[in-house]
């Protein structure tokens, strides 16, 4: 969708650009001017604009965060993964950023956030609308940043991911080929993303925001299958050599037990690449075939 109602190329900072950030500054750069921040910008994007800055350092991010911009994506990955990790990422740098902002007001806020703040542990569809009052520290900081998002003056939309896979988020297949995942059976429910997909909905929102289309203020964005872990397991068992599992192998997710429903994003329009587990893991196995032909 091209961006319409602006006299010229929307200006937006994708504060994050890691992996994830600078795949979604990429796409942008087709209808936008995009501003990727990070501490390292060797690894900014190609067409990216590349603003070296620290989101803890607030006399930095006054400097040098570009004026006039008419969206932000904030898409963060804790540099640790406790209290404080979580805190900096999604509270305390965020504050810092905004803060930091002049020129006119952005007209959109995009907030990457995680389905980690729902603690439904019981089989249950979660929304958009479902209760979120994380038990865990880490979760209760995500939702922190959602409400300082929220709070924060500019039109917000809060995108929730669930857990993000595809060629470089390995961890899961690596697991079932190498023998280290042996869930329960049943095992809890399991809800995913592939990166494509994860990336590909935040721009179609965004576009859509800055045409003047009107979006929601919050978006599980999860692919159309929710699935216990052992039968994701099982099927990949059954598409490639695995080893046999290890005396020591994981037996159960990290998330609870819930399925997240995509209704809100299916019907904004959007359209899947990876509709679900088989679609993704499904090209990531035979990746693998490939390779291990050539060895």
């Amino acid at each position: 969708m091209a961006i319409k109602e602006h006299p010229s190329r929307p200006r937006i900072l994708v504060a994050g650009c890691g992996s994830l950030g600078g795949e979604i500054a990429r796409r942008l750069c087709a209808n936008a001017e995009v501003f990727g921040l990070r501490r390292n910008i060797s690894r900014v994007p190609e067409g990216v604009h590349p603003v070296a800055a620290d989101l803890m350092q607030p006399q930095q991010l006054q400097e040098r965060v570009p004026a006039d911009l008419d969206a932000i994506v904030y898409c963060l990955t804790p540099s640790q993964y406790d209290d404080k990790g979580y805190a900096d990422a999604y509270v305390h740098g965020l504050q810092n950023l905004l803060a930091a902002l002049s020129g006119r007001a952005p007209r959109r806020l995009v907030f990457i956030s995680s389905t980690s703040v729902y603690p439904q542990d019981d089989d249950s569809w979660v929304t958009e609308d479902s209760p979120c009052n994380p038990s865990r520290a880490t979760g209760q900081r995500i939702l922190e940043g959602e409400q300082l998002a929220r709070q924060s003056g500019i039109p917000s939309t809060v995108i929730r991911y669930s857990g993000i896979y595809g060629p470089s988020r390995r961890r899961f297949l690596s697991e079932v080929l190498e023998g280290r995942m042996n869930p329960s059976q049943p095992a809890p429910y399991s809800n995913r993303i592939h990166e494509d997909d994860a990336a590909g909905a935040v721009v179609y929102l965004l576009e859509r925001a800055l045409s003047g289309a009107g979006i929601e203020d919050t978006y599980i964005v999860s692919d159309c299958e929710p699935v216990r872990l052992d039968e994701v397991v099982a099927w990949v068992r059954t598409q490639i050599s695995c080893a046999e599992p290890v005396a020591d192998a994981r037996t159960g997710g990290r998330a609870g037990s819930k399925r997240c429903s995509n209704q809100r994003l299916l019907a904004s329009g959007f359209q899947f690449r990876y509709p679900d587990y088989r679609a993704g893991y499904g090209e990531m196995i035979a990746r693998e075939r490939a390779n291990n032909q050539r060895r």
